[in-house]
């Protein structure tokens, strides 16, 4: 005989952050074509890595290690959320914000969630790795903006401990961003 039975959960792990390889391709051509069918314009930064993947790996690698790069930009490490072999998130952690464009507009930490992932708390699992590899970088403290119109990502900066410093008009974005401080 036996007793009462457990009810079975369905949950899934977290997401996993790692860097991009070679064996996330195929990942990372549906991620693709996830951005082209529903969000083209935020698609365009992943587009390099459709002609020539292997390039697009490397040169994620030289960015991290802070080989060659072109002026104005900044050693950044690249993490992809990983869930049941799909890319769920992607945050960029750049090393320091030492360029006038970084500081007042840039910020330390983006990150994206491709569309039919959206409003599942990958933002939040994306920003939270984020900011464990600041740590890892000797970061006592980000600076991360985010677009008025966009409420999704500055609560999601809130709830990863964001504080609002200030809000102000951005040329280059056109529209209200806030800036805030994430403390490490």
């Amino acid at each position: 005989m036996t007793g009462p039975q457990s009810p079975v959960t369905t949950s899934k792990p977290a997401p996993i952050a790692v860097p991009l390889a070679l064996s996330h391709q195929e990942a990372y051509f549906r991620m693709l074509a996830d951005y082209s069918a529903n969000d083209p314009e935020n698609g365009e930064w992943y587009e390099t890595g459709r002609a020539d993947f292997a390039a697009y790996v490397r040169h994620l690698e030289d960015q991290e290690a802070g080989r060659p790069l072109p002026e104005g930009l900044v050693p950044c490490s690249h993490r992809w959320l990983i869930q049941d072999g799909e890319i769920v998130a992607i945050v960029r952690i750049r090393h320091h914000i030492d360029t006038p464009f970084l500081r007042e507009e840039g910020g330390h930490i983006g990150y994206d969630v491709p569309p039919r992932y959206r409003g599942r708390r990958f933002a939040v699992a994306a920003l939270q790795s984020g900011l464990e590899v600041a740590r890892k970088l000797g970061l006592s403290s980000v600076r991360m903006f985010a677009n008025t119109d966009n409420p999704a990502s500055w609560r999601t900066i809130e709830r990863c401990g964001g504080v609002l410093e200030a809000e102000r008009y951005s040329d280059h974005y056109a529209c209200l961003v806030r800036r805030y401080r994430v403390d490490v």
